[in-house]
């Protein structure tokens, strides 16, 4: 009799195990409409495999809770359901849901930071693309230790928040935006820039701040390494910088920067007005992109000592006072 219970048991077993895993790749295979458009999922991060897989089918993204919990057990009994956002574009199958999952193929929201912007301005833009609140941005942005490595002696992250666009968790805080900005501006300057500051008898602070200066100056490309040259010659002969920028930065840390740049405002009392003080400014006056560090380290081969804007983004360049004097006048009675 117990002979003939195994017999008849294994028989039922053989029968439906096919049965069993017909059903299986159906169910994993087949692609569900779901509720139709997209959706984000969050996986928190501790939820056992039961309460994901529950939240999955709750939220109308899997079509049965068993096949899918099943295929875990089978294919990924070892592999955790990794916490994150993630996004499912419906029909989807639940093979690919459980593969995503386990993978941590998690959403990465795009967020891009433009060239030339300050330490709170990106805060601004990480505010409006993001949803970062901007007292942990400006808290992350005081964090000094993550450039003490080059810069031990800075006050806070400015000049080393590397504009680009960075593909991010939506849930991204305020200080993983931080690291993963001066982590871009670490490979940006690489080791054969600094080398070449070096050269020029700066260090990697100081090119970064003449980077800012040219950033603010022009946003024309093939100007930048003009404007360095520029820099670079009056810096070797001890000639002040007069660079406008520097004195809106300056209005700006003590909110007095009204839109527009005066005759009056050149006189303004700040370490950072280049029209007073010599040499370059305390710090960087923004944030600057690959070329304008670039040109910060590689000026044009000239010896121009001017430039003034011509009314149309880009600027005339001048060797002396005097021919800068007559390009101020024709340009400034262009504009007028």
């Amino acid at each position: 009799m117990f002979l003939r219970i195994i017999k008849a048991f294994l028989l039922i077993v053989i029968c439906l195990l096919p049965a069993l895993t017909g059903w299986l790749v159906k169910e994993c295979l087949t692609p569900y409409a779901g509720p139709g458009s997209d959706i984000f999922f969050e996986v928190q991060r501790g939820r056992s495999v039961r309460a994901v897989v529950g939240n999955l089918r709750s939220r109308d993204i899997i079509r049965s809770s068993l096949a899918l919990a099943l295929a875990h057990n089978l294919f990924y009994s070892r592999e955790r359901m990794r916490a994150g956002e993630y996004e499912f574009a419906f029909p989807v199958s639940a093979k690919d849901v459980l593969f995503k999952i386990v993978c941590g193929r998690i959403y990465l929201h795009p967020v891009t930071i433009p060239e030339g912007l300050t330490g709170d301005e990106i805060a601004g833009v990480l505010g409006t693309q993001a949803g970062v609140e901007p007292g942990p941005f400006r808290a992350a942005f005081r964090q000094t230790a993550l450039v003490a490595e080059w810069d031990p002696g800075a006050a806070n992250l400015e000049g080393y928040l590397f504009p680009d666009t960075y593909l991010v968790p939506r849930k991204a805080t305020a200080g993983e935006f931080a690291e993963a900005m001066v982590g871009e501006f670490r490979k940006v300057f690489h080791e054969r820039w600094r080398k070449r500051a070096a050269e020029l008898g700066m260090s990697v602070r100081d090119a970064v701040i003449l980077a800012s200066l040219i950033e603010k100056e022009t946003a024309v490309p093939g100007e930048r390494p003009l404007v360095s040259a520029v820099f670079h010659n009056r810096l070797r002969i001890g000639m002040k910088l007069d660079c406008d920028p520097t004195v809106i930065y300056g209005l700006k840390l003590e909110d007095k920067y009204s839109g527009r740049i005066f005759s009056r405002d050149l006189t303004f009392l700040s370490a950072y007005n280049t029209y007073l003080h010599a040499g370059l400014p305390p710090g960087p006056i923004c944030n600057p992109g690959r070329q304008a560090l670039e040109a910060a380290l590689y000026p044009a081969a000239e010896n121009y000592l001017y430039f003034v804007a011509q009314g149309d983004g880009s600027h005339h360049f001048s060797r002396t006072f005097a021919e800068h004097r007559q390009a101020v006048q024709k340009y400034q009675l262009k504009k007028n």
